[in-house]
């Protein structure tokens, strides 16, 4: 009886360790091998609220892996099931079994650039934004006069989100709607003016006043040298109690009105009353005119000192300033209303950066 026992428990054994040996030699074998050994990309989905093994499925049906339970199990023993995001995913047809599920772990999309450059206004991001496929311009402007969102992204009421929808490259997943996007731009912006400390070197300054004026001179110069002296100028004009008599408060007036940015302004635009026209208003207009980059900003709280009154564009970017209006009259003269100096010429001949950093 005692043999038989024995006979039974070694028999038992062997099956143990011929049951565990073949397991060992399955995961080995899953793990090491990839599916394919084509270096095909797959576009993968991992939707919201689907289940791993869900997803494990619809990897095993593309060829991803090779086996949908093996795959699982290998994500529970890796304490990796739990991990799971939404995304939208680039994987290869001979990946390993590990690099998938490290790939829709990650949460790291696939993304497209969305680059905004200094000095644009929500009319302007918003035909962009447009133009790239990325959304409605319609729905873009939509949210950037929502109410309940600028409350929320401000902390205090505005006409809009103007002046802190923040001039940088983001990234833009499949994922993320509109208002994502909205919400990362003014939370850059936040990031980079607390960095700069501006509230602190303009303590008699509302936080609009600021960036109203940031928007000015980020319209007013292609040369990022000039920006410190534009500063002056408006500085020096506010001092004096003197209309800023800037152009780029006169375009955006007209699209205010129209929702429609011009591309030039005639004569009887100058004196056509607009809350933004500071031809005809007194000091600032009631909010920013476009929106901002990180050396505008910091040109606003640190101008240049001067003693200067007027500028004008040479025509390439950079600007020509005056003390007195009799030598702004000449200046004038010669950049604005001689052919010669204008033919060809545009501040966007100039190199500048398209982004802050």
């Amino acid at each position: 009886m005692r043999k038989v026992t024995r006979i039974t428990v070694v028999a038992l054994l062997s099956f143990v360790i011929a049951c565990v040996g073949s397991v060992a030699y399955i995961a080995y074998d899953f793990t090491s091998k990839p599916s394919s050994s084509s270096d095909a990309e797959v576009i993968f989905e991992v939707l919201p609220a689907q289940s791993f093994n869900v997803i494990a499925k619809k990897l095993q049906d593309l060829g991803l892996i090779r086996n949908a339970v093996v795959f699982s199990l290998y994500a529970r023993a890796t304490n990796q099931r739990s991990l799971l995001k939404r995304g939208e995913y680039l994987l290869r047809m001979n990946m390993l079994p590990k690099e998938v599920l490290s790939v829709i772990t990650s949460g790291k999309s696939i993304s497209k650039p969305f680059t905004v450059a200094e000095g644009l206004n929500i009319y302007e991001i918003s035909d962009l934004y447009e133009r790239q496929g990325f959304g409605k311009k319609e729905d873009f402007l939509e949210l950037v006069k929502n109410k309940q969102l600028i409350k929320q992204l401000l902390g205090e009421e505005a006409p809009s989100l103007e002046g802190y929808l923040f001039p940088e490259t983001y990234m833009i997943t499949k994922f993320e709607d509109t208002k994502d996007l909205i919400s990362s731009m003014v939370r850059r912006f936040f990031v980079v003016y607390n960095e700069l400390g501006v509230e602190a070197a303009l303590p008699d300054w509302k936080r609009s006043q600021i960036v109203t004026l940031a928007s000015i001179i980020e319209k007013e110069t292609g040369a990022p040298e000039d920006r410190p002296l534009v500063s002056s100028v408006f500085h020096n004009r506010l001092r004096k109690k003197m209309k800023l008599q800037t152009d780029p408060t006169i375009i955006y007036g007209i699209a205010d009105v129209t929702g429609v940015v011009p591309n030039n302004i005639r004569k009887d635009d100058i004196l056509k009353p607009t809350k933004y026209n500071t031809y005809v208003i007194d000091g600032l207009p009631p909010g920013p005119i476009s929106n901002p980059g990180k050396d505008a900003l910091k040109a606003t709280f640190k101008p240049a000192p001067s003693n200067y009154l007027y500028f004008v564009s040479r025509n390439d970017g950079t600007t020509t300033f005056s003390e007195s209006l009799g030598n702004h009259n000449r200046a004038v003269q010669k950049y604005q209303l001689t052919v010669s100096e204008r033919e060809g010429k545009s501040w966007r001949d100039k190199n500048k950066k398209s982004v802050s950093k």
